[in-house]
């Protein structure tokens, strides 16, 4: 499952959403982030989910496939659903098991912070759906240009982000190639305790991190070679451009808070 993971892929498509400035989803994602938590009843909730199925369509990326590569983090999502469920208390006792009691206060908190989970997930990994790791460099570093000033390494901050993204399937493809061939080998990753299954993950990890740091090594010699040296003097291929649709999108963004802060009411 953890293979279908959908988080730091780019899918280039024709919508929208992907031909706007980086900057402005930068600035979007952040904001949403932020306004999450202004979120405290059923209405509020609702309005964030809506705008996730707008942003969802508006990026023409398949819904189907977008849950689908997020079905590895549901056991997180769920974790966070069930120890809110049974240790938040206040309201009326619904359940009563054993040691077990479910209160409507916590269930509502449970529900209410599994959305802001999702939520949170899904605009997040829209942004590296609809937005190259390039782009995104080149977003972040214009962005966090005003802390040069006080000599922060913006550049090598923003190239090092983008470059995490982009390994993210590079090294879940080189996992999933490392446990196929241990399997022809006679590895067994999914039967006997769990014990024995950790015991088994532990010699995966040592021929993955060789490759990792091949594959950085490699990376780093191919910069080099290319006479990468940092920020100093470089130039882009593509200048980043703001119309008038980043500007819609940042209202766009407005209102949604206004709309939060009125129905907390």
């Amino acid at each position: 499952m953890m293979f279908n993971l959908v988080i730091g892929q780019y899918v280039p498509l024709d919508s929208v959403i992907h031909r706007m400035d980086p900057r402005s989803k930068l600035i979007s994602v952040f904001m949403f982030v932020v306004i999450v938590f202004l979120a405290n009843n059923w209405l509020t909730n609702v309005l964030l989910i809506l705008f996730c199925l707008g942003g969802i369509l508006t990026s023409k990326i398949s819904p189907a496939f977008l849950f689908r590569g997020l079905r590895s983090i549901l056991i997180i999502v769920l974790l966070t659903f069930f120890l809110n469920l049974f240790f938040t208390g206040g309201g009326p006792l619904l359940l009563h098991i054993g040691w077990v009691r479910i209160y409507q206060n916590g269930l509502i908190q449970s529900i209410f912070i599994t959305n802001r989970i999702l939520v949170i997930i899904v605009m997040t990994t829209l942004l590296t759906l609809t937005t190259s790791p390039m782009e995104i460099t080149d977003g972040m570093e214009t962005l966090l240009n005003p802390l040069k000033k006080i000599k922060v390494p913006v550049h090598e901050f923003a190239l090092m982000m983008a470059i995490s993204l982009r390994f993210i399937p590079t090294l879940l493809e080189e996992t999933e190639k490392i446990i196929k061939a241990q399997a022809a080998r006679g590895s067994d990753f999914t039967s006997g305790s769990l014990k024995s299954r950790m015991k088994a993950i532990v010699p995966l990890l040592v021929p993955l991190f060789v490759s990792a740091f091949k594959r950085a090594e490699d990376l780093a010699m191919a910069m080099e070679a290319r006479g990468y040296h940092g920020d100093f003097g470089r130039t882009r291929l593509h200048k980043l451009v703001w119309k008038r649709r980043d500007t819609l999108l940042l209202l766009t963004m407005g209102l949604l808070t206004v709309a939060l802060i009125l129905a907390r009411l």
